[in-house]
């Protein structure tokens, strides 16, 4: 796009028009700003690169459109450029990065799981073991005490020993591989919304938006259930007893996992209004221990993480104030999945 001194639009090509979801003849004229959301740092960026001459670039963030049905991420490129007349205009050079930029995050985020797995299992061996010969030395010396009231003590430290032996446990979430059976998602989420409801309060209005054209999944019905009831409870519990949470499904073509491109995959997405995760923790959230709360766990994100993981699967997320989701991400056929980058 070629902007005059005032950033209003002084021409744009196609690819612009397709971009920002506007004709040149409607934009041409206008201010540029409102077309991008009036991103004030853009507006900086802009206004800099008129004062210096220097080129600038600028990472900014799309809406929703009646055009485009996701929020994307835009990579603008701004400089300084003579026009015809003498008088000096702005060329922005703009690439839709979304692609590229949700690759990156969910290789942070496969790399995020595998990193709090590991710190898990080391975590788990550097407890269980002295927890185990801990509870033994107690029971034997349990059974040489005569005085029943000093036997209160050494059960005492078998208590605690199993309660920190069933923390750990919790750490590592539940075993095994997934029993798989085919399920309606729909049905799941409708059963942990039941579950939800005496936890909700009249403040929180729950609401519903279907993908009927969705097909029964081969998935642990269990583990499913873990899972999006942790996410969904999260989300309550940032909702404070007010605002609104919603529960969406979508099938998304050609979707890559990891190294594994799928033909079609199931999004079950979690969507609150809430105040959002703080920016300081939204690399570290799917870390065991990590939360922003006085009384969580940090327990429940990374068990989820590791649920959808055993299916195949990952959960992403978007986060700012007034809206948070996250995004689990099931194969409907792994059978049929295309190994190699997208």
């Amino acid at each position: 796009m070629l902007l005059d001194r005032f950033l209003l639009v002084a021409g744009m090509n196609a690819a612009a028009e397709n971009l920002l979801g506007v004709s040149r003849r409607r934009a041409e004229g206008r201010p540029f700003l409102p077309l991008v959301d009036d991103d004030r740092t853009l507006g900086e960026v802009l206004s800099k690169a008129f004062a210096s001459g220097v080129t600038y670039s600028n990472e900014l963030r799309l809406a929703r459109s009646e055009l485009h049905a996701e929020e994307r991420t835009i990579d603008c490129r701004v400089s300084a450029m003579a026009a015809t007349d003498g008088r000096t205009q702005l060329l922005v050079e703009m690439t839709d990065i979304t692609r590229r930029a949700r690759i990156s995050r969910e290789n942070a985020l496969i790399i995020q799981h595998g990193a709090g797995r590991q710190m898990i299992r080391q975590l788990a061996h550097e407890i269980k073991n002295p927890l185990g010969g801990l509870r033994g030395a107690a029971q034997l010396l349990g059974r040489q005490l005569p005085d029943a009231e000093l036997r209160e003590y050494t059960d005492v430290i078998i208590s605690e020993a199993d309660r920190l032996a069933a923390l750990v446990d919790t750490l590592l979430g539940p075993g095994g591989p997934p029993r798989k059976a085919p399920v309606n998602v729909h049905e799941i989420l409708e059963y942990v919304i039941r579950l939800l409801e005496p936890e909700t309060g009249p403040g929180i209005r729950l609401t519903r938006d279907y993908d009927p054209g969705l097909p029964l999944i081969e998935l642990d019905r269990d583990q499913i259930v873990q899972a999006i009831l942790n996410l969904a409870r999260n989300a309550i519990t940032a909702l404070e007893g007010q605002g609104r949470l919603k529960l969406r499904t979508r099938a998304e073509m050609n979707f890559t996992i990891g190294d594994t491109r799928h033909p079609v995959i199931a999004s079950i997405e979690i969507e609150d209004d809430g105040p959002g995760i703080p920016a300081e923790m939204q690399d570290s959230v799917f870390y065991p221990l990590v939360t922003s709360r006085a009384d969580g766990t940090g327990l429940g994100l990374p068990t989820a993480q590791d649920l959808i993981s055993r299916h195949g699967g990952l959960i992403e997320f978007d986060s700012r104030p007034g809206r948070t989701v996250f995004y689990i991400r099931l194969p409907l056929d792994t059978r049929r999945a295309v190994n190699g980058r997208r």
